[in-house]
């Protein structure tokens, strides 16, 4: 997961919106922490569940990090738009709650459980700059 997290976050930049998807213990948090890393952020990026939004800054780019979790059932519109809008990477766990207020173009990650260290990961992009991410991505992860 860390190499798939370092070689993402080299193909990012301000504004890309990153849903992550899989059931809990997947692997969500620790895949932002890697992408956060790979970005340069120093601070230690936890689980927002309570907090829902955390942002941090990186080397060149700031990061949003959304755990939208709680929000299952709400209908609450907590600003979402100010935060798409942001000059940051933007990734959220859980974004299936927030379905209606996601911008149509993103890049979804889905992250299954094959063992208790081994995970698989399916990338799924909107749009035409997320398709060149995603080949991009995959295309170097199978040169290594």
């Amino acid at each position: 997961m860390a190499m798939f997290g370092e070689t993402l976050a080299k193909h990012l930049s301000q504004g890309d919106l990153i849903l992550l998807n899989g059931d809990l213990g997947a692997g969500k948090t620790t895949l932002s922490q890697m992408i956060g890393k790979a970005l340069g952020v120093k601070r230690n990026i936890n689980s927002p569940t309570f907090n829902i939004i955390k942002s941090y800054q990186g080397t060149n780019l700031k990061l949003h990090h959304m755990d939208c979790y709680r929000l299952e059932n709400s209908e609450e519109d907590l600003g979402f738009d100010e935060y798409f809008e942001d000059e940051a990477v933007i990734l959220i766990e859980w974004s299936q709650f927030i379905e209606e207020f996601l911008p149509p173009t993103h890049l979804t990650i889905n992250i299954t459980t094959i063992g208790e260290t081994e995970r698989s990961i399916e990338m799924i992009a909107e749009g035409n700059h997320y398709s060149t991410i995603k080949e991009a991505v995959e295309s170097e992860l199978s040169n290594d």
